[in-house]
């Protein structure tokens, strides 16, 4: 049975990093759905069983024996685990798309004690701005295909509790038991492209910014697939 594949976003920014690639998937004979994490803004800590629910929620109407590749971009990535242990469905493929990586044990701090530093002095009332504005114009234009595409992105983006980020998530034993793969688009994911090779993974490099699905949704779709359906 074919795949489906499931494609979480970061819970920064919105599914629409997602659609196009969920299109060309569609459009080449595959099955993709895109979950929505936008709710976590409004839950209390811990953020992570909100977003498991999230994504079970979307897959409701998957029947159980539907095989599942699990796709996550960016801070999505150490959600994965958690996810993949929380789903009825067999995953049968994980690939991590310039993403952060689960610790090799758990628990896994959302953020990295010099994010945290950066954030902090932003936040108003406890509340974070939106993803697209902690960054100079000069590091987000690139990342964007069109100002159509950037509207979208950027309107849909949450504005996340400072808590969200001091959060640490759960590992759970086993939950790497299938094959899992990386697929890097450049700085700073480097080093996590390294470490997932390390552990074993087949790793692919598509070029490009961390929103590089939104530039090339074709050419990442078809790494998706050669990844998750590499032998």
């Amino acid at each position: 049975m074919q795949p489906l594949f499931v494609l979480v976003h970061s819970p920064s920014v919105g599914p629409a990093t997602w659609r196009p690639v969920a299109d060309r998937l569609r459009a080449a004979g595959h099955q993709a759905r895109v979950p929505s994490l936008l709710h976590v803004a409004a839950d209390a800590p811990p953020f992570w069983p909100g977003i498991v629910r999230a994504v079970r929620d979307d897959l409701r109407h998957v029947p159980a024996d539907q095989p599942v590749v699990l796709v996550a971009h960016s801070n999505a990535g150490l959600f994965l685990p958690v996810i993949r242990s929380g789903l009825d469905q067999p995953v049968t493929g994980s690939v991590f798309v310039d993403a952060a990586l689960p610790a090799r044990t758990g628990p896994t701090p959302v953020a990295p004690s010099e994010l945290l530093d950066l954030l902090r002095p932003m936040a108003v009332d406890g509340v974070l701005p939106r993803w697209t504005d902690w960054w100079d114009e000069a590091d987000i234009a690139p990342m964007f295909a069109d100002p159509a595409m950037r509207r979208t992105v950027v309107e849909e983006q949450p504005t996340l509790p400072l808590s969200y980020y001091e959060q640490h998530i759960p590992v759970p034993d086993g939950w790497d038991d299938h094959p899992c793969s990386y697929l890097l688009f450049g700085p700073p994911y480097e080093d996590l492209c390294a470490e997932a090779r390390a552990r074993g993974w087949r790793v692919a490099h598509l070029p490009g910014a961390h929103l590089h699905q939104l530039v090339d949704p074709a050419g990442t779709a078809r790494h998706l697939v050669g990844l998750a359906t590499a032998p």
